[in-house]
């Protein structure tokens, strides 16, 4: 464990939801339960487990609707993060899909940035960000004009981070895209020992999350609307009518379900379908832990956590076709439990703390030996 002497601060880019990235700053803050976490927006009504964190907001904290739409003040981010006061740290960890890895530092200082993804709406996914306005054209333009400006101070800024920390091989390969950075992978954690391994599986399928565009679903109706096979899908979002008005009687939809429900669900199902591209994915881990196979297209971070014929199978395109011809491989598939529990063991706390831990220690060890 690193020294007491070492003086750690905790960076990230908001707490409004509760979502992969804050459960990684849950870990990170259980690692150093003393280290200050700043942050430009906190909402504690809907971010648990930091009730006795020192968090330290910006003035954005205050401003209206910030604690439920944060998104309203993304162009004043990197200003934010800038103005945040770091001298008194020797190590400071931020945690990034934005802009907290921005934050500027002393020389002595080390930044490590475990970083989620390079800002997505700057980079790849910038053209569709702004064709899904659903504004005139002027404010269009206006928009693509402010993710011009932030592309530009993503770039600059990512240069302020001295060792990058990639949450998926996807991630790492955009870091050494976009900011021309190497990355070492430690995959983000599950709480593996929250799911239970019975082998008491009934015949549907299961897809899991926000009905959402990106996530694909209408590609899994399609191809359950063909196969006649029974899909059990538990989520709500913005296309839930559009997708049952789509859906054959095969195909029931649960709307939201807790955590003991979807626990069961993970049982229960003969296999989890996951049809979309992630930068890591923690549905896979969740159903791998319930002993779960999973169908998942093969790019993105499911490449990182499922085993192909051990703990699931993939489909290499993303149509209804190819959907149901990797449901054909995988229901010829005697699938052993264990091995798939074992599978999800890679992703557990435990690993997770350990390496992040080696990672820290072994640079922080480099970077006073070069202060000297």
């Amino acid at each position: 464990m690193l020294s007491k002497k070492i003086k750690v601060a905790i960076v990230c880019d908001w707490l409004t939801n509760m979502g992969g990235a804050e459960k990684v700053i849950h870990g990170l803050h259980h690692l150093f339960p003393n280290a200050p976490i700043y942050t430009s927006i906190y909402n504690p009504e809907k971010v648990i487990g930091f009730e006795k964190a020192d968090i330290r907001t910006s003035y954005l904290q205050k401003y209206p609707f910030a604690k439920v739409k944060h998104q309203l003040y993304l162009p004043f981010l990197p200003k934010v993060f800038e103005s945040f006061d770091f001298d008194d740290y020797d190590l400071v960890i931020s945690s990034s899909h934005s802009c907290a890895k921005g934050i500027i530092t002393r020389p002595e200082t080390l930044h490590i940035c475990y970083c989620h993804s390079p800002m997505r709406y700057a980079w790849e996914d910038s053209i569709n960000y702004i064709n899904e306005y659903e504004v005139n054209s002027l404010l269009k333009k206006i928009a693509g004009l402010y993710i011009h400006n932030i592309r530009l101070w993503d770039r600059l800024s990512a240069d302020r981070v001295d060792y990058y920390i990639a949450n998926s091989e996807t991630v790492k390969n955009r870091i050494i895209k976009y900011y021309r950075k190497n990355a070492t992978v430690i995959h983000p954690f599950v709480d593996i020992e929250n799911f239970s391994l019975i082998r008491n599986r009934k015949d549907f399928f299961l897809a899991v999350g926000r009905l959402i565009p990106y996530k694909r679903f209408d590609l899994l109706i399609e191809a359950f609307n063909k196969t006649g096979l029974n899909l059990v899908i538990a989520g709500t979002g913005i296309m839930e009518e559009k997708l049952k008005k789509m859906a054959s009687p095969n195909i029931e939809f649960l709307g939201y379900v807790d955590d003991k429900k979807l626990k069961e669900l993970y049982c229960t199902a003969k296999g989890v379908i996951f049809p979309q591209v992630e930068d890591f994915g923690i549905v896979p881990i969740e159903a791998m832990a319930s002993g779960c196979p999973v169908i998942a297209y093969g790019k993105g971070g499911a490449l990182d956590t499922i085993t192909d014929g051990i703990s699931g199978t993939f489909f290499h395109e993303q149509t209804p076709e190819s959907i149901i011809k990797s449901i054909n491989t995988f229901n010829r598939i005697e699938f052993d439990s264990t091995k798939i529990r074992n599978q999800a063991n890679l992703f557990s706390k435990d690993v997770f703390n350990k390496k992040i831990i080696e990672f820290i220690e072994k640079k922080l060890y480099i970077w006073q030996k070069e202060m000297i």
